[in-house]
């Protein structure tokens, strides 16, 4: 049986990374941060270190993410700044990549206009034996993560 390997990655500092095979996690972490300075970053390569994918057929999909009205100058600086590291591993890992915004990958996982934790919720129900869903900040970045690599398997 061919494994169909699809990465979703929640952006950003306090984001994760879910590896799905076949529509099943089998990997998932918080995305890896180092401090400079005052300033939080993602870490390229604990990031590149941390996807074990050496020869299977892959493929990544990124929530594609803007500006949001009222957020910072250096909060923004920072958000970009992890997205473009994100999207520079997997570049350098030659994973091809997807861009999917937040409102197409709620939408295929029926989760518009709800709350933000519904996406844990949702994936708590999806897989019950997935217990660090339980954990509030990183189950819900482990779920947004999963349902954007969930997304895939729709387009």
């Amino acid at each position: 049986m061919v494994k169909i390997v699809k990465i979703g990655i929640d952006p950003g500092c306090s984001g994760a990374v879910v590896i799905l095979k076949n529509g099943r996690p089998t990997t998932w972490f918080r995305m890896p941060t180092m401090q400079i300075g005052k300033q939080t970053r993602v870490n390229a390569s604990a990031l590149a270190f941390m996807m074990p994918l050496e020869g299977e057929d892959v493929c990544a999909y990124v929530e594609q993410v803007s500006a949001m009205p009222g957020q910072g100058v250096s909060s923004m600086f920072s958000f970009g700044h992890a997205c473009g590291v994100v999207q520079g591993v997997l570049g350098a890992l030659q994973i091809p990549v997807t861009m999917v915004t937040p409102q197409s990958w709620k939408k295929r996982a029926g989760l518009i206009n709800s709350v933000k934790d519904a996406s844990r919720t949702k994936a708590i129900q999806t897989w019950p034996e997935w217990r660090d869903l339980d954990k509030i900040g990183a189950g819900q970045a482990y779920a947004d993560a999963a349902f954007i690599a969930l997304y895939g398997d729709s387009v």
